[in-house]
């Protein structure tokens, strides 16, 4: 995308709504196919391996992490994912999808769930990220993974979320490697909006929040994704990210959206073989 000049400042809120609206580069405007899609290829993967681990990173029924881990005797190498849903929807039961194609590559996958919006602040949902990430570094050694060889993805708000967590690990909790598909990395664009309702973020909120205005030297090398079918701003945003960041490549998909991107995690699709070169699986 050449053109990546912010121009939210010149929208009224009516129009962010619309230009922060996933669903709205959508030919008819309905995200539900997507949704249940997740939910029922989720599903899927559950029930094809019922011995799944689900793992407490804090006191909260909704700080766990489901770990799915391959047939192998020798350390594996271990792929995070947080989700999206703007904060305040979806969870990790509706995306364990991705696993399968992992698994098959001998790398295990690690789904994180988070409290949402208005029951948690987005200063309290990226603590949270970053307390899961940190904890499966931490319990590497006893799951059966490989720390130098762990990686970290999230689509939509959790791109936000996994680059966040990015900026405050510990530098020996670092990933080897960061897939950021479809996100967001400047949020005062959303205050005023609909998305803003449950987060009630401030100007002042949104810009401690957002990773483009943070100090990012130290960030690890980093894929960052989107579909053909998004909003400008989404492209926008990843684009002019991308360029921030110290050792990053970027991808524009053909014939996906904002919501299908994430089915190219493990697919064996151009996507998923850059995000196995990057993460040395």
């Amino acid at each position: 995308m050449s053109d990546i000049a912010p121009r939210w400042r010149e929208m009224d809120a009516a129009a962010r709504d619309v230009a922060y609206s996933p669903s709205k580069a959508l030919p008819d405007g309905d995200l539900t196919p997507y949704l249940e899609a997740y939910a029922k290829q989720s599903a899927a993967t559950y029930a094809a391996h019922p011995h799944v681990q689900t793992l407490h990173y804090g006191a909260q029924d909704s700080q766990t992490v489901d770990l799915f881990m391959p047939e192998t005797d020798d350390p594996a190498p271990l792929h995070i994912f947080i989700h999206g849903g703007y904060w305040q929807a979806l969870s990790k039961r509706e995306s364990t999808f991705p696993a399968q194609g992992f698994l098959d590559q001998g790398v295990a996958f690690a789904a994180v769930d988070y409290t949402l919006a208005p029951h948690a602040t987005l200063d309290e949902i990226t603590a949270e990220c970053l307390d899961a990430v940190s904890y499966l570094f931490e319990q590497a050694d006893l799951l059966g993974i490989d720390p130098a060889r762990i990686s970290l993805s999230g689509s939509s708000a959790g791109a936000h979320l996994a680059a966040m967590t990015c900026l405050d690990l510990a530098p020996q909790h670092r990933p080897n490697g960061v897939i950021l598909l479809s996100g967001i990395y400047e949020l005062e664009p959303l205050v005023g909006t609909y998305v803003n309702e449950p987060l009630k973020m401030s100007a002042e909120d949104a810009r401690y929040n957002s990773p483009s205005l943070r100090d990012l030297t130290t960030f690890p090398p980093t894929l960052l994704a989107w579909g053909e079918i998004e909003p400008d701003e989404f492209k926008r945003q990843s684009a002019s990210f991308a360029l921030q960041l110290p050792k990053a490549e970027a991808m524009e998909i053909k014939g996906r959206n904002h919501f299908d991107i994430v089915h190219d995690l493990s697919n064996g699709s151009d996507l998923a073989q850059a995000l196995a070169k990057l993460c040395k699986f």
